[in-house]
This record gives structure tokens, sequence and C-alpha cells, in this order.
């Protein structure tokens, strides 16, 4: 006893499976990850475990300077860079490469850190 519409593969013969009975979803097919029970479009980190080891490098620009070889050809130890930035100006945060967020240069137990006051959206 074989239903009519089913394939040799045993699935349903029309396009969606729905409206027929014993037809199912894709929903119902595929198991949530790690035998969570996410809803449709929601992500948990548990979602990105794999990258999670991935090193990244991330670059912390205080500011930048142009000047010409010779000038920094005839620097010397207390010379000072002027920078285009202003003091209490935030900070860029970059990784790989890429900005991310701005912050503020803080101090943790005599070590200079950042804390990020702003995150930057992809474009």
């Amino acid at each position: 006893m074989s239903d009519e519409n089913e394939t040799p593969e045993g699935g349903s013969g029309g396009a969606s499976g729905q409206g027929q009975s014993g037809g199912m979803s894709l929903e119902e097919m595929v198991p949530p990850p790690r035998g969570e029970h996410h809803q449709a479009g929601e992500r948990s980190a548990a979602d990105l475990e794999a990258v999670f080891d991935v090193p990244v490098r991330i670059s912390v620009v205080l500011g930048k300077s142009r000047i010409p070889v010779s000038q920094l050809l005839q620097m010397d130890v207390g010379a000072v860079v002027e920078l285009d930035r202003q003091v209490g100006e935030a900070i860029d945060i970059y990784v790989n490469d890429r900005l991310v967020a701005r912050g503020e240069i803080v101090l943790v137990e005599n070590r200079l850190g950042v804390t990020m006051t702003e995150i930057i959206k992809a474009a």
C-alpha cells in the first residue's frame, strides 16, 4: 500500500509536501543544532562555536602623522610626533584592518587598555 504521489526516495511528490497527511515541513526534517530549539532567525553564541578559536589581529590607533623620511631620520630619544587627534578624542579600534569600534584609553593595573565606547556597524 503506497501513496500514489510518493517518490522513489520516499518523499512526497508535491513541491512543498504540505496539505498531505504525513507530510513533514523542512523545520521538522532538519533538527536544531545541538538539541536546542531555535525560533526561525534566532541565533545563539553556540551557533558561532566553530569560529571561537580563530585568531584575529586587534589594532588600536591613537592617531596618525605624515612626515618626510629626512625628518624621521633626525629623530632621537625624546622626540615628539604630533598626531592628528585631540586629547580626549576617541581612538579607533580595528580587527583585521577593519574599523569595528571607537574607544578610550584606560589604565588597568599599570597597563594600558581600551574601553569601547561606540560600535561601528558594518556598511
